[in-house]
């Protein structure tokens, strides 16, 4: 991502979604208290966000919440989402914790993810002057990732399921990383009216992109260069894929300042 660094206060509200109990893990810990190269991901995700200085943090919890909310470092506010019916939903489950202005939605299993790209993201945003931004990624393997449809200015115009997009959509390789920078109150006001009357019985962040564009807002996408960087964790090989990323990492800085 080649955003400019030069930064200050502009976020209102980071959320962090953790609410998950990740039962590909195979484990009763919650999955975001998985621990890579030694600390719980979760941390990981929050020492990223902290470099946003965002005026509030707020994590969602649900699963195994106790156990979570006693790693939490100080100042972090806890919503609870006690049943999960998707990522929208989650981050009405923290409204009440949102503070007016523009908000960050993170994904706490996701422990790549540094400082300098969430500023990177949010410099991306603010540029833009666009009601949201998604930050988006182009993985090795795009199958089951929602697929970003952009018009010939670069913005966003769509965000398509890999189950719904037809041949020609499964052929784009940039996809939905599920993290956004979203306005408040608004995209709140939109999840609220979704609701959850559909198949899944869930309700989606994608579904704010689609109420946003509706409403002639403009969306504006950020790529990340590097995809392994917010790829998430939902399996003990992709526990040790991260793990393997980030002892690269630091080998690679470590080399860097001799």
């Amino acid at each position: 991502m080649r955003c400019a660094l030069a930064y200050d206060s502009y976020i209102a509200t980071v959320v962090v979604l953790a609410a998950g109990q990740g039962k590909r893990m195979k484990s009763d810990l919650p999955k975001v208290l998985h621990e890579v190269c030694g600390k719980p991901m979760l941390l990981h995700v929050l020492a990223a966000a902290a470099q946003v200085d965002a005026t509030r943090t707020v994590v969602v919890l649900g699963h195994g919440h106790t156990l979570v909310e006693s790693v939490l470092p100080a100042g972090c506010v806890v919503a609870l989402q006690e049943e999960q019916h998707g990522t929208g939903h989650a981050v009405l489950c923290a409204a009440d914790q949102i503070l007016p202005g523009p908000f960050v939605v993170l994904a706490g299993d996701t422990p790549l993810i540094t400082g300098d790209l969430l500023r990177g993201l949010v410099d991306h945003h603010r540029a833009s002057a666009a009601a949201a931004t998604v930050l988006t990624m182009d993985p090795p393997d795009a199958t089951g990732y929602g697929r970003v449809i952009r018009d010939e200015h670069g913005d966003l115009v769509k965000i398509v399921e890999h189950r719904d997009a037809t041949e020609a959509e499964r052929l784009i390789g940039e996809v939905n990383s599920g993290m956004y920078v979203l306005p408040a109150p608004l995209a709140l006001d939109i999840l609220a009216e979704v609701g959850s009357d559909n198949e899944q019985g869930e309700i989606y962040l994608t579904d704010v992109i689609a109420g946003l564009r509706a409403r002639g807002e403009r969306v504006a996408a950020c790529k990340v260069e590097d995809a392994s960087m917010v790829l998430g964790v939902n399996s003990r090989e992709e526990l040790q894929h991260a793990e393997d990323l980030m002892e690269q990492r630091s080998k690679t800085a470590a080399r860097g300042g001799e």
